[in-house]
């Protein structure tokens, strides 16, 4: 089969499943996107460059549908080269809505089927906008909400099936979606995210690797932003760091913001949480390594004693699901999306986003009562090989809703 994946970003929410593809051995895959440094064993890549973008000063309300539209058209002529200069017809098209590129391919190829990732509507309840009081919406949040979401209303009818990966994204989109967007995680693969007790790392600065027999606390997100509620985490520390004396707080992540408002301390969130914090923290037992090669990151999720993860209202991380693969005993905020994927003392602790307190309390008790403790970690692991596991579970059916728009002739196997 023939498969065509769309997204700027390569390869975006799609790792997994290009790689059991071409795997199979039996299939065309081209990958369309705006990278040109990606390269995957069985895929051809083809690149596509904006049409047009806006101008720095473009009316807000229309800015980010006038960037869609230059995705989609610049997507839709690369997609038309790749027929005229190599033969290349899809038989399927997977790919992601949020940025316009799949916008224009009925133009291209009226009968071939798309599948679309539907990852996030805006709305000024229930999300990232209003959520947290030290950052209040404007007067004409609404509106710029609303107009963000002119790329998922314009490509709904584009695509013949839509796809979110919990539902929780799902229910954010009117329901008037619903019917036609299906829910299944992008995949877990928990047979190789298993945990182990013999991991170790080294840090530059500590004279041995550390290993489970540390008191080791970690906290991951793709950037320390408040949106995955780094300052609440900093304003946690003291008490954590007071009350466990031997305990090392090792901080994953870069240093900017991909969502919400940008901290206007010249060394960002970083910089003016240490700033707030002063002398309160003993800074020597709290490493910031950055963004780490992802072998590096399961090793630190496997020797974490207790893994925090903190977000608003707002996309799941795939490092949850990871750590809980791995049999991370997990504090999390009790937020509605955190709430599909981990059950208060079932497979993980919950507390409140904005209770630091509460949070350097829980984190304490599982260090100091492990054993009230123990049954997270197996727990948390059973529950994401049942729900989330990528062989088992979500390629079979990703599979099943690809062949039922196909005929019998160009059905994956599952």
């Amino acid at each position: 089969m023939k498969f065509l994946f769309v997204h700027q970003n390569m390869p975006g929410q799609y790792r997994e499943m290009i790689q059991w593809l071409a795997d199979q051995g039996e299939h065309e895959i081209v990958f369309l996107t705006q990278r040109n440094d990606v390269k995957l064993p069985g895929v051809s890549t083809a690149t596509y460059k904006s049409h047009h973008q806006p101008a720095a000063d473009a009316y807000g309300l229309s800015k980010d549908w006038e960037a869609a539209a230059g995705n989609g058209i610049g997507a839709a002529l690369a997609a038309r080269q790749l027929e005229a200069r190599d033969g290349f017809k899809p038989d399927i098209i997977i790919g992601h809505t949020g940025w316009g590129e799949l916008t224009f391919m009925k133009e291209v190829w009226p009968d071939v089927p798309i599948i679309g990732f539907f990852e996030y509507f805006y709305r000024t309840t229930g999300g990232l906008v209003g959520f947290d009081p030290e950052n209040p919406p404007g007067e004409h949040a609404g509106f710029f909400a609303h107009a963000r979401n002119t790329v998922p209303f314009a490509n709904i009818d584009v695509v013949d099936l839509g796809h979110s990966p919990t539902y929780w994204q799902r229910d954010r989109f009117p329901k008037s979606f619903h019917d036609k967007i299906y829910v299944s995680h992008d995949g877990i693969r928990t047979d190789r995210l298993q945990p182990d007790a013999k991991a170790s790392i080294g840090l530059g600065r500590l004279p041995k690797p550390l290993s489970r027999d540390d008191e080791v606390i970690t906290y991951i997100a793709r950037n320390m932003e408040r949106a995955r509620g780094f300052h609440v985490m900093m304003r946690a520390l003291p008490k954590i760091l007071s009350d466990r004396p031997n305990a090392r707080i090792l901080m994953i992540g870069g240093n900017e913001t991909s969502y919400g408002r940008e901290s206007t301390h010249p060394a960002g969130l970083r910089g003016e949480m240490e700033d707030e914090l002063g002398d309160s923290v003993d800074w020597s037992r709290v490493h910031f390594l950055g963004r780490v090669p992802y072998g590096d990151l399961c090793k630190i999720i496997r020797i974490s004693r207790c893994h925090i993860y903190l977000t608003m209202p707002f996309v799941l991380s795939w490092s949850l699901l990871e750590s809980m693969s791995m049999q991370a005993t997990v504090v999390a905020a009790d937020v509605e999306p955190v709430r599909e994927a981990v059950t208060h003392n079932e497979t993980g602790m919950l507390v409140d986003f904005f209770d630091p307190d509460a949070l350097a309390n829980q984190v304490v008790d599982v260090l100091a009562n492990p054993g009230a403790y123990a049954h997270l970690g197996p727990n948390a692991r059973a529950h994401v090989v049942e729900t989330y596991d990528f062989l088992t579970r979500c390629m079979p059916e990703h599979a099943r809703q690809i062949n039922a728009l196909l005929p019998a002739s160009k059905q994956l196997k599952i």
